[in-house]
Formats: C-alpha cells, structure tokens, sequence
C-alpha cells in the first residue's frame, strides 16, 4: 500500500516555515488549532497567532483588518465554517476590497465521515467561486499542498484553499511543479479525458488504469486550480478526446463539473459526465463508506467514462 500523508499537517509545517521567512505573516483560528494543524504556527510564533474562538465571523473581520495593514493573513477553520457560517463577512471584508487574506479551510467534502451530516461541507465551493477575486485551490497530495500554501503566501489577493481529514497518498511526480491556474496532465490518453480534483484525483488514476485493462484510453488531469479554471486543458482535451468526464467531493452545482461546464457549452460543446454528490446531504458513516455510497467511487468514474464515449460515438452533442 502507497505511504499517505496528511495534507493538514503538511499546511502546519508550511506556515511555520513561511513564518521564518516572512515576518508579515499572521495566523488566526477558530478554535479548531489542533485540527487545522496551525498549532504548530502558534507555538512557534505565538505573538503572531491569533486563536479567535468559535466566532468566525470575527476572525474573517480581524483577518481583514490585519490584511489592511500591510500583513499576509491565513485563517483556518472547517470549511462549514469558512465559507459557509462566514460567507457574508467573507463577501463584504475580504473579496469587495481584495484583501490579502488566505483561507485555508479543512474537513471539506462527506470524508469527514463520522462527524455526520452537520460538518459535511459539500458546498463550499460553489459558495466560494461565487465571490469576485478568489482563487479557489484544492490540493491533491502533500507536496502539492506546501507549494499551494507558498503561492498563495507570495500572491497578493484573497485565497480560498481546501484540505481534506484524511490522509492521502502522493499522486504527483518528485519533480511536479504547482503552478496557479494550471491543471497537470497525470497520464496520456485518447478516448476521453478525466479532470479530478482533490481526493478524487487518486480515484480517477485507480479508474483510468482500470479503463486502459479493458481498452479505453482515457487523458488523466489533475484540476487542482478550480479558479481560474486552465480554460486551454479543457478545450485541447474537448477537440482531442471529444469527451469529458469530471470527478469532485462535492455537489455536482457549482464545483468542478459545472464549471467545466461552462467552458464546454460555450468554446466546444462535447458530450459531458459528471460524478459528484447528487442533490443530497449525506448520511454519517466512515469515509470509505461514503464515498462507495454516494458515487465517488473509482467504478463511479470508469461507468461515467464508458457512457460518454457511448455519447460521443452516438454523436450526441458533438462540436
């Protein structure tokens, strides 16, 4: 079994190692410090770590104000919190003046788990792709997430960053370089193009070496960067593959799919699949569970893959 590594602590260790090179970093948390992993930024800095409680309304304030003096402001909590508890703080503080504040969320999407519907955070995406002038990152292994968390430092503007609970094994290559607003093509294909996100990225390898047992050669990309969207890996794979299926932990409104979605109706129209959590909350269980019941699953995508080759083969909606 692949070594997993944890994307939280991964974030933690980061922040510290930024702090020791950029002094205007500041740190503020909900209360949440030994989830979110910012613990180890407080214990190294801690005049420079502010623990706010459970009132992330505030700390979207004092990050905000902290930002409009000159400082680079990470905040953490869930991500049902942040967006979802602090959206309109978030939209008037943060993204109507452009404030050089970095949320970096955890807990996102129903691998959480056990913690049940209520930390379930299944739409923050769609929330926070809604707000003018975030870049909106979910990273898919642990290296990826300390170049994530480096970019995000040393560009100014509002960051929204999501991070999984569990731990996850390297997907990219030793040498894979993060760049803002590019998806990384993991494998070569023909027949159809996979973008994943997240998670969901080492399912959709799982699903694309399946494929290519039975024959189907599927393009592979991992879309860590959902805003901007790589609008030209989107439509190269369109005119390649001429089908596209998505992959996210989230709902189908409003993340991956639908923005991908867009691109395609309007620049190349191609037949489209998207496997995504349905238009349901979903129900407490372990991680694994979830996944397999809700359609997240490697199978889900290999299904998805073969219907829109069917789709595409029957002519239906071709460019």
């Amino acid at each position: 079994m692949a070594a997993e590594f944890s994307l939280r602590e991964t974030y933690g260790k980061t922040l510290v190692e930024l702090g020791k090179e950029m002094p205007q970093i500041v740190v503020l948390d909900a209360d949440l410090s030994h989830s979110t992993m910012t613990m180890y930024f407080g214990k190294e800095f801690p005049d420079r770590f502010f623990n706010c409680g459970i009132a992330e309304q505030n700390m979207v304030s004092i990050a905000a104000g902290l930002a409009a003096s000159g400082k680079v402001a990470f905040m953490s909590t869930f991500a049902v919190f942040a967006p979802g508890r602090c959206f309109d703080q978030l939209r008037i503080s943060v993204a109507q003046p452009g404030y050089n504040v970095k949320v970096v969320s955890t807990h996102g999407g129903i691998s959480v788990g056990e913690d049940g519907i209520s930390h379930q955070a299944i739409e923050d995406i769609a929330l926070i792709c809604s707000l003018p002038g975030f870049t909106v990152i979910v990273p898919a292994d642990a290296n990826e997430t300390s170049q994530v968390i480096r970019a995000a430092a040393r560009t100014n503007g509002p960051f929204y960053i999501r991070l999984p609970r569990p731990k996850l094994p390297q997907v990219y290559p030793q040498d894979y370089q993060f760049t803002v607003g590019k998806a990384a093509m993991l494998k070569p294909g023909s027949n159809a193009t996979i973008f994943a996100t997240g998670i969901m990225v080492t399912s959709a390898l799982v699903a694309a070496a399946n494929l290519k047992a039975q024959g189907i050669d599927c393009r592979m990309y991992s879309v860590s960067t959902l805003k901007p969207i790589d609008e030209a890996a989107v439509l190269s794979a369109a005119r390649e593959t001429g089908a596209i299926v998505t992959a996210e932990e989230h709902l189908e409104h409003g993340g991956l799919g639908s923005t991908i979605a867009r691109v395609l109706s309007t620049k190349c129209p191609v037949p489209l699949e998207l496997v995504g959590i349905k238009d349901t909350y979903a129900q407490s269980g372990k991680p694994e569970q979830l996944l397999e019941r809700y359609g997240l699953s490697p199978a889900a995508i290999e299904q998805a893959v073969k219907a829109v080759i069917q789709r595409k083969k029957a002519g239906t909606c071709l460019p």
